[in-house]
C-alpha cells in the first residue's frame, strides 16, 4: 500500500520560486606570467597543463557551484591580461565584478610588489553601489616550486595593511588552494549587504543558458 502523500501543485509552485540561480562576475589579476590562466583552468575545467597562450585583454570562463539544495551560482571568471594594468579597458573588464582575486607569482618578488597597484586600480575603478569595497583574496600562485621567496610575514603584513581578507598558498599544477580561495569569495559576496535590485539584476532568469567563452589565465 502506497502511504505516500501526492505532491500538490502548491508544493511545486513553492519549489521553484524557493530555488535561485545567480551569476557572480569574479576577477582574476596580476602581473603577465603568474598563472592566471591556469588557475581559471584548473578551477573551471579540472585540469592542467604548462602550455598556454598568452591572453589578450581579457577573457573569462563559467563555473557552475551547487551552493545549497536551493542555490545554483555561476561564477564567472574574468582573466584580465597582465600588460592591460591600469589601462582604459581595464575600467571595462572591471564592470558589475562583485569579488576579486589578486595573483603573485611567490618565486618572482617583482609580481607580489606590483600587486599593490594592481589592487588600488581595482579599488579605484570598482566598488559596491554603496561604495564599499568588493571582497578580495590574494593568491600566492606557483607554491609547487621550490624555494619561494616571498616570505609568508610579508605576504600576511600586506594583507592587514590594505585590508584584505585571505591569502593563500596556490598551485595550479598540483591542485592547491584554488577551491578554497573561490569559496571564500563566494561565502563574502553572499554576506554583503547588496542592494536588492543589484542582487535580481545579477539572478538568471530560470533555465536561462550561459554559453562559456574560452581561456582564463594562470598557472
Amino acid at each position: 500500500m502506497n502511504l505516500r502523500k501526492p505532491r500538490r501543485d502548491s508544493d511545486i509552485l513553492l519549489s521553484n520560486i524557493a530555488h535561485k540561480e545567480l551569476l557572480f562576475k569574479f576577477l582574476v589579476i596580476g602581473d603577465y606570467g603568474v598563472g592566471k590562466t591556469a588557475l581559471v583552468r584548473r578551477y573551471t575545467e579540472g585540469r592542467f597543463t604548462s602550455n598556454y597562450k598568452i591572453t589578450i585583454g581579457a577573457d573569462f570562463a563559467i563555473k557552475a557551484v551547487d551552493w545549497d539544495r536551493f542555490t545554483k551560482i555561476n561564477l564567472q571568471l574574468w582573466d584580465v591580461a597582465g600588460h592591460e594594468r591600469f589601462g582604459y579597458m581595464t575600467r571595462v573588464y572591471y564592470k558589475y565584478a562583485v569579488a576579486a582575486a589578486l595573483v603573485f607569482d611567490i618565486s618572482r618578488i617583482a609580481t607580489f610588489q606590483s600587486i599593490k597597484k594592481w589592487l588600488s586600480d581595482l579599488r579605484e575603478k570598482v566598488t559596491f553601489p554603496d561604495g564599499s569595497e568588493i571582497p578580495v583574496v590574494l593568491l600566492a600562485n606557483k607554491c609547487d616550486i621550490p624555494c619561494p621567496v616571498v616570505p609568508s610575514e610579508q605576504i600576511a603584513k600586506f594583507c592587514k595593511e590594505n585590508n584584505i581578507g585571505a591569502w593563500y598558498v596556490t598551485s595550479a599544477k598540483e591542485n592547491t588552494n584554488i577551491d578554497v580561495a573561490m569559496r571564500y569569495l563566494v561565502e563574502n559576496v553572499l554576506k554583503t549587504k547588496i542592494d536588492v535590485d543589484i542582487r535580481d539584476s545579477v539572478r538568471l532568469r530560470d533555465n536561462s543558458k550561459i554559453r562559456k567563452r574560452s581561456e582564463c589565465c594562470k598557472l
